[in-house]
């Protein structure tokens, strides 16, 4: 199963973003008291009571934005919200409820996943009594916390930790049905591509562009497995998009690759990549979707430019994701289409695979016997050991001794080493360095290293360094 997401939200200035790196134990979200200064989603890695989550920082619901991102920044807290799987609800105790906190709670009325109401600026024991005004808003069990006073930080992470998805759950008896996300600039092809898998006219097909202006599933059965296949409307470059129309079709397109277990990428042989195309790839590595480019009306134009050279494009202008196999299909035919969906299956097992940590940390080891990390501040760093953590995408952290002291360059070596050796390969594939604490002697990837961390963050044992995620994926 993918890593559980704790999602931070409430209206502006509650102390979300000093909640954030209270949790973390690091500054990383910008704490000010001017309104709207979180506007994009913020993502950390934790570990607490063994297990691992990502914290996510959002924007205050109800902000007025000074630079009218107004609409953007809601969009983000939905996504947010989307995909979390508990959510924490920041009020202030000094300030009390407040109208925009009762629109936060009519927002979350409808949303079915474990909220946790965190009353923050509750300082000193004697207003924990303050806090209990906050059961009106009817929503989640309440923890009183201070990140000033440094208050109940374990017994909110216990409340998180109690309230995280099982472990096991997500595994399915059975083969799981796979989602794809047909996704494209306007007038690729795709509408007729899923009207050839549903073999029926579901979609309506024309040489109008845009003509597809929601997102509609498609449930269909190849050699007797059931797939869904998401249609969804073609796109436009963001200065283009004027209308109400044309915004809420960006919108569930988005949200349709997020739903998505893998992503058909399509494009149109006859047209150069665009700028629509490439914001479209960003979109989807930035959700670490595996996906196959599709090159579509292949029939037409294969003998303008051959295959070769349409890949050696592709992979030369997407250089964040060069593992990305290539289709090249006649969509209104059903040339390839059946090669197509295999290998898309195939993504979708990839995705869901697990590689023993005996096998993780010997591959580990032979990388770094091969290219030891430079030296920082006149030492080597150190890895420790390697682990999976999650998969749908495959997660592996690296226990080291100082993730600071390894190199941009050295994580791409790291990722890219990886993914030569496992079996999941063509997928994306999140890869952080944390360090070490007391509680993580399992032995090392580096052979007789049993070293204490170094440069630890004194009195907080529950803090990790979380390294940036690979720009490979």
């Amino acid at each position: 199963m993918s890593l559980p997401q704790i999602v931070i939200v409430g209206r502006p200035n509650v102390g979300k973003s000093s909640l954030f790196n209270w949790l973390a134990g690091r500054r990383l979200a910008i704490v000010d008291n001017v309104a709207g200064v979180t506007r994009d989603r913020m993502t950390y890695l934790m570990q607490w009571r063994e297990r691992y989550f990502e914290i996510v920082d959002t924007g205050g619901i109800g902000v007025n934005d000074v630079d009218d991102l107004t609409d953007e920044i809601e969009q983000q807290i939905a996504i947010a919200i989307d995909s979390a799987d508990l959510i924490l609800f920041v009020v202030d105790t000094r300030e009390g409820i407040l109208p925009l906190d009762q629109e936060v709670a009519r927002r979350l009325r409808h949303v079915n996943k474990p909220i946790v109401l965190v009353a923050n600026k509750t300082d000193e024991q004697h207003m924990d009594h303050d806090a209990d005004q906050f059961y009106q808003l009817g929503r989640g069990k309440l923890v009183p916390v201070s990140t000033l006073q440094n208050r109940n930080k374990d017994d909110l992470l216990n409340v998180i930790a109690d309230r995280l998805p099982d472990a096991e759950e997500g595994e399915q008896t059975g083969e799981p049905e796979m989602k794809i996300a047909v996704v494209g600039r306007r007038n690729v092809g795709k509408s007729t591509f899923v009207n050839t898998l549903a073999r029926a006219e579901r979609m309506i097909v024309s040489e109008v562009a845009g003509t597809t202006r929601d997102s509609v599933d498609i449930r269909f059965e190849l050699d007797g497995k059931s797939f869904t296949a998401i249609d969804t409307p073609g796109l436009r470059r963001r200065v283009s998009v004027k209308t109400d129309v044309d915004f809420y079709s960006t919108h569930r397109a988005e949200r349709s690759i997020r739903r998505a277990d893998v992503v058909l990428m399509f494009f149109d042989a006859s047209q150069q990549i665009s700028k629509v195309d490439k914001q479209l790839i960003a979109y989807i590595a930035e959700n670490y979707k595996p996906v196959v480019f599709v090159v579509n009306k292949w029939d037409l134009y294969h003998d303008k430019m051959p295959t070769d050279r349409w890949a050696t494009y592709l992979h030369d202008t997407f250089r964040n994701i060069p593992y990305a196999p290539v289709a090249f299909i006649t969509g209104q035919t059903g040339k390839n289409v059946k090669a197509l969906l295999n290998h898309a299956q195939m993504l979708f097992k990839q995705s869901l695979e697990r590689i023993t940590t005996g096998e993780l940390n010997r591959i580990v080891r032979f990388a770094i016997e091969k290219t030891p990390p430079p030296l920082y501040k006149l030492r080597r760093p150190k890895i420790y050991f390697a682990t999976q953590i999650g998969a749908q995408p495959p997660t592996i952290v690296l226990k080291c001794n100082s993730p600071k002291a390894f190199s941009d360059g050295y994580r791409r070596y790291l990722l890219s080493m990886i993914r030569d050796h496992v079996s999941f390969s063509e997928v994306p594939i999140k890869l952080y360095l944390h360090r070490r604490q007391e509680a993580d002697f399992k032995g090392d990837a580096q052979s007789g290293d049993t070293e204490e961390p170094q440069d630890s963050d004194s009195g907080n044992a529950a803090v990790s360094d979380l390294l940036n995620e690979s720009k490979d994926e």
